[in-house]
């Protein structure tokens, strides 16, 4: 599996999936895809600009969800052809697939939908790349059910995506074994770190988050030898329009990528 003839594999570099949660602006999309550009090329890894659409998973029906397919990939065209950079966006319906596909290099399932079997069907059958994220109420062994639909589809490019599991209320944990499990399907794993902070129903009507971990958590999934990273930035998380409190500062993403990837290059070493 590659990206710009780029190898995604569990031992390769690290491949970055990392930009904003949800299109605010075209200006703020610049700003991000132009930084994480520029850190790419600074340090040498494979990066994939992502920002969403729709965030149609809302805690309340006056959440801030993004400006709709249309006028979102119209953006995210923008962002191709201004940074030459591969995109990834999440799709929440079948018929958005397609569409998507026109713009988009790798196609997100969203956990709380990867067990829609039409929807990751959909994605399968337009030949990109499948990044399929772990719910918060499964197993790592249970992904593998997903990895065969995608499969039986046509499509063996999947990516599967670890985002910590929830046992209660208001928290999420993040077991490392999960990992090693997933590596077992033979797929490229990536690890979410900015939603593996969510606290999910903490505020009254959104998410809260631990975006303060954000380092440490992340170096205990890069430890684990992994394909990738799915981090999201903001150049003023208090003042996002989705998930702030999970998302890195993007004033640090340098000195955080650069420590990130010495990890990985040591984990990876021979």
């Amino acid at each position: 599996m590659k990206i710009n003839n780029l190898p995604i594999a569990n031992d390769q570099r690290l491949t970055v999936f990392g930009g904003v949660n949800v299109i605010e602006s075209d200006d703020l999309l610049f700003r991000v895809a132009e930084e994480f550009k520029s850190i790419a090329e600074k340090y040498k890894f494979s990066y994939v600009f992502k920002a969403s659409f729709d965030k149609a998973n809302r805690s309340s029906a006056d959440s801030f969800r993004g400006p709709g397919l249309e006028e979102g990939l119209e953006s995210l065209r923008k962002v191709k052809e201004k940074f030459d950079v591969p995109l990834i966006t999440d799709i929440h319906e079948p018929d958005q697939a397609e569409a998507v596909a026109e713009v988009c290099d790798v196609i997100q399932i969203p956990a709380f939908l990867c067990r829609q079997t039409d929807l990751i069907v959909a994605a399968a059958k337009t030949k990109k790349i499948i990044n399929i994220k772990k719910p918060q109420f499964s197993s790592a062994k249970e992904m593998f059910h997903a990895v065969s639909k995608c499969e039986k589809a046509g499509n063996s490019d999947v990516i599967l995506c670890e985002r910590g599991n929830i046992f209660g209320y208001n928290n999420l944990v993040v077991d490392t074994l999960n990992f090693q499990i997933l590596k077992d399907s033979g797929k490229p794993v990536f690890f979410d770190v900015t939603h593996s902070l969510q606290q999910p129903g903490m505020l009254e009507k959104s998410t809260g988050g631990r975006g303060q971990y954000v380092f440490d958590l992340a170096k205990a999934g890069v430890s684990q030898n992994i394909a990738g990273l799915f981090i999201e930035t903001h150049p003023d998380p208090a003042s996002a329009m989705c998930d702030g409190p999970c998302a890195l500062n993007l004033s640090e993403l340098d000195n955080f990528m650069h420590k990130i990837l010495l990890l990985d290059d040591l984990v990876k070493s021979k």
